[in-house]
């Protein structure tokens, strides 16, 4: 966490072993409803994140317009008893979300708003708090899959960023490689 805010900003997010986050219709069966197939894992002493052991943690959601309109065609609200923010210049949201403009507004909600823990979701919205220095940890779960194209999880960077590995594991019943990182503050 930076000295100058408040709330920590995390991702917890599923990739393509070749990076993507969706396939280029949003299609996303391949991350929540995998082929089943045996998988070989081993032990790890300091395992990552799971999201039964961080999304209990967070007090605060912020994602992006596509992902919320994704969130939307689900059959249920996920996100109960959080407060969520939606990242958008278009969209005007729902009773269940606060729409803001950017990412400077953004972050100005957050720590007014005392945010603890913050999750931030969606591949152009984590490219963009990753690129303003809001991020400070990182939980990527790799499937056992290549895409070939789709919407990327991370874009071009104008700089280096150091991760220090905290955690890491597989699972055996979908071969998902789990790895947490802190994100080194410039």
């Amino acid at each position: 966490m930076t000295h100058d805010r408040n709330w920590q900003g995390c991702v917890f997010i599923g990739t393509s072993l070749d990076g993507y986050i969706a396939k280029p219709d949003g299609d996303l069966t391949w991350l929540t409803d995998p082929t089943p197939r045996p998988h070989t894992i081993g032990s790890a002493a300091h395992p990552a994140l799971t999201w039964e052991n961080f999304y209990p943690n967070v007090d605060t959601l912020v994602m992006g317009r596509t992902t919320y309109e994704t969130v939307l065609t689900f059959h249920a609200w996920p996100f109960d008893g959080k407060r969520v923010i939606v990242l958008s210049r278009t969209s005007e949201g729902d009773e269940r979300v606060q729409v803001v403009r950017s990412v400077v507004e953004a972050r100005e909600l957050l720590s007014y708003e005392g945010a603890g823990r913050v999750y931030i979701d969606g591949g152009r919205t984590i490219q963009s708090f990753l690129a303003a220095g809001l991020i400070d940890e990182i939980t990527v779960s790799i499937a056992p899959v290549l895409l070939g194209r789709g919407s990327r999880l991370f874009g071009d960077l104008d700089r280096d960023v150091l991760l220090t590995l905290r955690g890491h594991h597989a699972t055996q019943d979908d071969g998902l490689l789990r790895a947490t990182y802190s994100v080194q503050s410039r």
